[in-house]
Formats: structure tokens, C-alpha cells, sequence
């Protein structure tokens, strides 16, 4: 019997196909080899941990040896407003039209509303009332002192006090020296509700350069 041609392989075909098979074995004995190993991601990084290191060697400074004093904080006021208020003061006491009059009379001062009683007056004029206050005019001009004088008697009121002294001088150094600003203060508290009576002072309460005022009583 005879064999067909070409059925038989050569002996290099036999060589090649044993170097295939062991490489396969060994590829199947160590699985993963042509496998690229999988990515591993990134730790977070932690920025308080690098934040330390980098301030590590860093040194506070000292506390400064000062006293920290809170100083309150003005509050604001309105400008126009605080204008508005003097003028309110300025406004509710006027001046005499004729000066010449008032400044002829040498006359005490002295004022009692109508219905105040004798003995208030009496007891005024000799120093038998209790003196609460005192309002000094000396070196004021005449609307700084109509001013001081508006505010001194509201904030009596409001306090109750209800005799008061005010001091203005005796005009030794004003013009001709002439009680200009005595007898300016006669003439505002004569406008003023709240003033029942006025004197002059007596000698030991500042005699001719101060006055002395009898005020409503508030509490009532």
C-alpha cells in the first residue's frame, strides 16, 4: 500500500510547533504576564497636614503690652437739628425795642407775677428760699447768654428746682459801662410762664451783678 504524497510533516514543522506549545504552557502557568497591572488612584492630599509642616519652625509674636480700653462710640447728631433747637432758644426770648428805656431806669430788679402770693415775694427778696442753682453769664455776648439762659431755666424745670440764681454782673466792663446784659435778663425772664418772681440778689448772694428767680414748681 502506498502512502499519499504531502502527508507527512517536516522535521523543522515538528521543531516550530513544540516551541509554540511550551510557550503556550508557560503563558498558562503565569496568567497576567501580558496583562498591564490596573492604575492604582492618588492618597487625597491633606492640606492641614502640609499647612503644619510648612509653619513648623514658625514663631508667634510677643503679646503687646498695652491695655486695650474700649472707648465707646460717639453717637451722631444731626447738625441741622442741634441748629434748629438753639434756634427754638434764641427765639423764644426777645430783646426790648427800645434800649434807651430800659437802660435809662436805675430801678432793683425786681418782677412778681400776678397771683404769686406776698409771702413767696417776701420770702424771696430776704434769702428765705433755698438756692438749687446757678447760672453764671460772665463773658457770654448777648445771644450766647439768651441761649445759656433758655437752656439753664428748661433744665430747672425739668429737675424741679425752684430757685435759682443767675449771675450777669454789674456791666463794669461793657460799653459805657452800662448794665447792658442785667438788664437783658430782666426783660427774657419776664417772657418766661415758668418765672413766677425775681429779685436782685442780696449783698451776700452777689447784690447788684446777680438775680435771684422763683420758679414754678414742675411737679405740679
Amino acid at each position: 500500500m502506498k502512502r499519499g504524497r504531502g502527508t507527512a510533516l517536516p522535521p523543522a514543522s515538528h521543531e516550530a510547533l513544540a516551541r509554540m506549545r511550551r510557550a503556550l504552557r508557560e503563558q498558562a502557568a503565569t496568567p497576567g504576564t501580558l496583562q498591564q497591572a490596573p492604575h492604582k488612584p492618588r492618597a487625597p492630599v491633606d492640606g492641614t497636614m502640609l499647612f503644619r509642616r510648612a509653619v513648623a519652625d514658625v514663631v508667634p509674636l510677643p503679646p503687646p503690652n498695652r491695655a486695650e480700653i474700649p472707648r465707646p462710640r460717639p453717637k451722631p447728631v444731626a447738625h441741622q437739628r442741634r441748629a434748629d433747637e438753639q434756634q427754638v432758644l434764641v427765639d423764644a426770648l426777645s430783646d426790648p425795642w427800645d434800649w434807651d428805656a430800659v437802660l435809662s431806669t436805675g430801678e432793683e430788679l425786681f418782677f412778681s407775677r400776678p397771683g404769686v402770693p406776698t409771702a413767696a415775694v417776701r420770702k424771696l427778696r430776704r434769702g428765705g428760699w433755698v438756692i438749687k442753682g446757678e447760672l453764671d453769664l460772665h463773658g457770654h455776648t448777648g445771644d450766647e447768654a439768651r441761649t445759656a439762659l433758655a437752656a439753664f431755666l428748661n433744665r430747672c424745670m425739668v429737675e424741679d428746682r425752684r430757685c435759682v440764681r443767675i449771675i450777669h454782673g454789674k456791666g463794669h466792663g461793657s460799653k459805657n459801662r452800662l448794665p447792658v446784659l442785667k438788664n437783658k435778663v430782666r426783660h427774657w425772664l419776664m417772657q418766661r410762664e415758668d418765672v413766677l418772681a425775681f429779685c436782685q440778689a442780696r449783698t451776700v448772694d452777689g447784690g447788684a451783678g446777680a438775680v435771684i428767680v422763683l420758679l414754678k414748681s414742675s411737679s405740679r
